[in-house]
């Protein structure tokens, strides 16, 4: 069956950076793999698709399922040592599925043949498929983090390590990693960013005659794949040979000390962590360089490198967004220019010389000054206010939906989980094999069932699922109280920066979240549930404060939400967290005044927790209530949700250990 032809390279339309970063990885494979940041409909993948065809094609071993190199075979190949001929095939482009499971990616042991014949045969896995070629995983920031920890490992050592069920290999897996990603649907942890080489931005053109020609081109590939590459293969064919040469010149550039005194001053101007920038920013300056045909990197090789090796490493909060302004780049690169032309002192040599440091980074201070204004004294609700400036963020507890779920993998609650520890065996249920309890249950019966090779002789009633339990992530429902009574300075301010550590939590343990606020005549999904949690972050920034509180309201629109998500995705369980005061002020019957209107709102308000807790979601009630006199209304909402109610002060991990660390101390000695 002949294979569709892929969209040419040459035929793709705008989208320099991205070419040239793919391009100068294809050169220079050890820069570390290209990571494609763009929205939705960009050709992201178009493009990353159409660049196996440049590379070059490789002689390999023709017995060896990893794709050892005639010329120098890995010596820890798990097939070796090696015998056949040498033959020559195609650069591959392996795609890893975002539902690929940890043996698919890094291999696994043959189990029916392991345990019928007494072999240890190992299936390779992706990375394998993938040395000496194009890894591509498409939507890399929805890849289960485990994977992608392995990925990334495997990308910078350039060697596989398999580790189970009693094998131990490694194999040689150098790949030219890349990753595409639309950044609504959720961002990246800042340290994985930092492990991809090269970053690039892609976004659809605003001109009409680029768009034109973008579409007149696809159109015309559709209509004729076979005749459309035909038209594009001489150039293709030229970029390819442009390619090889370039590889071959890239040992031989030479990067001079004033380029190397550029990228280091760069990098430190950046303040990006670690020394990873500066190889990464050295490595692809070289490519560049060998890419436009030069004997020596020169101050413009620096500048191509920079623009795309050193904004996804300035991102430090996980809600900060990737990226530099180009005036920052164009200050930085001129002070850059003075240490290139600056010898400076030799610096000393030996274990007592300078580690590199300079001064450390200045902490971000908070803004200051306040968004809202105080209660008004008689009683009546405030006008609108503007945003309070949230207080400094801390490490939050966890928060917990009771149980054992079976939704997607996170770090937030425990779950039935395909990668995470075995607990116990079973027959019915389960993933994978558990091979000591399937060995456990055949071993009786060998003498009886006349064994008399190495191998086992099993029986369908022998076989043992191993039943895991992880983590898993959860919808992270807030319900935010922005009415008048939470209007106070710093009241609101508190509960802004509660907020945010929650968010930070919830980033870190892979939740979706959404954000239902309430204030005035009725309630708001500012934020429905989404992966981009950086997006509700900025929405609880802007959180205006005002008016009365129609709780009930609130509480029937994270009715509504939880009903909606439950059906989107029944696996993945809701855990909602009420921040508020409690004092209802809103009741449905709007006819009530005065005292009669108040017991009513908050009598609604218990109707619709009960409704709340008829999901089935879990809820934590934030009591934000402050004051010398305290109703206590939070705690009967706790009470109707099903969940604990907290103080505000409690949501913080460092005081919720000091509060047990006192009641341990507190404790009367033994004798």
């Amino acid at each position: 069956m002949t294979a569709v032809p892929r969209f040419p390279f040459s035929a793709v339309v705008g989208h320099d950076d991205l070419r040239l970063a793919l391009l100068l990885n294809a050169v220079h494979p050890r820069i570390g793999g290209v990571l494609v940041r763009g929205e939705k409909g960009t050709a992201k993948s178009t493009v990353v698709r159409a660049l196996a065809s440049l590379l070059p094609p490789l002689d390999v071993i023709a017995d060896c399922r990893f794709g050892c190199a005639p010329a120098g075979p890995d010596p820890q190949c798990p097939d070796g040592p090696h015998d056949s001929a040498a033959a020559q095939r195609p650069a591959q482009l392996v795609e890893l599925p975002v539902g690929a499971t940890e043996d698919r990616l890094i291999g696994s042991l043959d189990l029916e043949r392991a345990l019928t014949e007494g072999v240890r045969a190992f299936q390779p896995g992706l990375l394998a498929a993938a040395h000496r070629g194009v890894l591509y995983v498409d939507e890399v920031n929805l890849l289960h983090d485990h994977l992608v920890d392995l990925l990334l490992d495997a990308a910078a050592m350039g060697r596989a390590h398999v580790e189970r069920e009693g094998v131990s290999i490694s194999h040689a897996a150098s790949f030219l990693l890349v990753g595409t990603m639309n950044p609504e649907e959720g961002e990246l942890r800042p340290q994985l960013l930092d492990r991809f080489g090269l970053t690039v931005h892609v976004a659809a053109s605003r001109e009409v005659a680029t768009r034109t020609e973008v579409v007149r081109r696809r159109l015309a590939f559709e209509a004729d794949p076979a005749g459309f590459a035909a038209k594009w293969a001489e150039a293709d064919a030229e970029l390819a040979e442009s390619i090889r040469i370039a590889r071959d010149r890239v040992s031989q550039v030479e990067l001079p000390d004033a380029e190397l005194r550029r990228i280091s001053a760069l990098c430190a101007s950046f303040d990006v962590d670690g020394m990873r920038a500066d190889l990464v920013l050295a490595r692809t300056a070289v490519a560049h360089a060998a890419w436009r045909g030069a004997d020596a990197v020169a101050a413009e090789d620096v500048e191509a490198a920079a623009r795309l090796a050193l904004p996804h490493r300035r991102r430090r909060d996980p809600f900060d967004e990737p990226g530099m302004a180009e005036d920052q780049l164009e200050q930085a690169l001129a002070e850059a220019a003075e240490h290139a032309e600056d010898d400076g002192p030799e610096p000393p040599e030996g274990p007592d010389g300078p580690d590199g440091g300079g001064q450390a980074p200045t902490e971000p201070t908070e803004p200051s000054g306040g968004g809202g204004a105080e209660e008004r004294s008689d009683g009546r609700a405030p006008a609108d206010k503007a945003p309070a400036a949230p207080t400094p963020a801390f490490r939050a507890r966890l928060l917990e939906v009771p149980g054992l779920g079976d939704g997607a993998p996170g770090r937030r609650s425990r779950s039935r989980s395909r990668s995470g520890r075995t607990t116990r065996a079973s027959t019915v249920e389960g993933h994978g094999i558990h091979v000591a309890a399937t060995l456990a249950a055949a071993a009786p019966h060998q003498v009886a069932r006349g064994r008399s090779g190495p191998g086992l002789v099993l029986r369908s009633d022998d076989l043992r699922r191993g039943i895991r339990e992880g983590r898993e992530g959860n919808l992270v429902l807030f319900a935010v109280d922005a009415s008048g009574s939470m209007a106070a300075r710093e009241r609101m301010s508190a509960v802004s920066g509660a907020v945010l550590s929650l968010l930070r939590d919830a980033y870190q343990r892979r939740d979706k979240v959404g954000v239902v606020t309430f204030r005035g005549a009725s309630a708001e999904l500012a934020l429905p549930p989404t992966s981009s949690v950086d997006i509700a972050a900025a929405r609880m920034r802007g959180l205006r404060t005002g008016g009365r509180t129609p709780l009930a309201d609130g509480l029937l629109q994270v009715q509504r939400v939880v009903q909606r998500e439950q059906l989107r995705d029944p696996q993945r369980r809701a855990l909602v967290v009420l921040l508020t005061d409690g004092k209802a002020t809103v009741a449905v019957d709007s006819g009530l005044s005065g005292r009669d209107r108040a017991q009513r709102a908050v009598a609604d308000a218990l109707r619709a927790a009960e409704l709340v807790a008829g999901t089935g979601a879990a809820s934590i009630v934030v009591d934000c209530e402050n004051g010398m006199v305290r109703l206590g209304l939070a705690a009967k909402l706790a009470a109707a949700l099903g969940g604990p109610c907290l103080r505000l002060e409690e949501l913080s991990a460092e005081n919720v250990a000091g509060v047990v660390r006192a009641v341990r101390d507190e404790r009367p000695q033994a004798a």
